[in-house]
């Protein structure tokens, strides 16, 4: 599974009755891939995964793998309330065409370390698809320690951590501990240059909605050394993201989907949508 580049975790475009937009979600697929992106990442936290059924799932699901036609990585995210769910979206990933798996501690049971681990270990015992751990604590309200880490990398379906801590010198211990066939992954969009600077080769970027070509263009700069470029890049995008990491993220996101020019509708309960006042000055952002 190659991961190298900008990932996308896509969001889930719904219509004007609030039903999954495939036609609109196929777009964007077709469109992130014009732009260079490795991977598309379904049912992720800006595809408002928690907000679907699971019917509704397998159609985000089914749509992506349609749209993408083989010509990048598709990541399923799975993470659930509880471990079974988990293992069963796992299953059905690998049924649906999905070359990995991207899962996040369980959200609200707030369980111990050991608990995490077990989370993780049974979930990854149940596919031979290789799973990226996901550590969001301010979503899930638990983050992963680098002992949970260093653990779990032992594992031999688990290939990588999608870091969202926010903590860099988190993710650095982890990058300095070059722990064998695991990579870290940047997930915070206001670090991406810390990470590659340290030698980290991708990006699961909410907003590579709102900037795909960008991203690509920043990630292929600071891959090939030229940190000018790279920096000069973020100076540019940086308003937009600091916009979006200081709230209504997932709002944004959608409506900035490719720099503003195919919006994919509103946001599910209960999350709230922006008033007009608040969209269009993030939108003026893009610009």
């Amino acid at each position: 599974m190659n991961i190298e580049g900008i990932l996308v975790p896509i969001v889930t475009p719904f219509t004007d009755d609030n039903r999954v937009d495939t036609a609109l979600l196929a777009e964007l697929v077709d469109a992130f891939i014009a732009k260079g992106v490795r991977g598309i990442v379904a049912c992720g936290t800006t595809g408002e995964y928690y907000a679907l059924s699971e019917e509704e799932r397998e159609t985000v699901l089914a749509t992506i793998v349609q749209a993408a036609a083989g010509r990048c990585t598709l990541i399923a995210g799975i993470s659930g309330m509880s471990s079974e769910t988990a293992a069963c979206r796992a299953v059905r990933a690998k049924e649906s065409g999905y070359d990995g798996l991207m899962l996040s501690a369980p959200p609200y049971s707030l369980p111990s370390q050991q608990g995490v681990i077990e989370h993780f270990e049974y979930v990854a015992s149940q596919t031979d698809l290789p799973v990226i751990l996901y550590n969001f604590p301010a979503r899930v309200g638990v983050g992963l320690t680098f002992e949970t880490v260093a653990h779990l990398a032992g594992h031999p379906n688990i290939v990588g951590i999608k870091e969202s801590s926010g903590s860099f010198s988190d993710a650095l211990r982890l990058i300095q501990a070059g722990f064998d066939d695991f990579q870290v992954i940047c997930g915070c969009d206001d670090q991406p240059l810390d990470f590659f600077f340290w030698g980290v080769k991708s990006w699961i970027a909410g907003a590579a909605n709102v900037f795909p070509g960008e991203q690509v263009a920043l990630f292929r700069a600071a891959q090939e050394g030229d940190w000018d470029t790279a920096r000069a890049i973020f100076d540019t995008l940086y308003p937009a993201l600091h916009s979006m990491e200081s709230g209504g993220y997932n709002q944004k996101a959608k409506i900035g989907c490719l720099n503003g020019t195919k919006p994919a509708g509103r946001v599910r309960l209960p999350l709230h949508n922006l008033s007009a006042a608040e969209a269009a000055e993030f939108a003026a952002l893009l610009h």
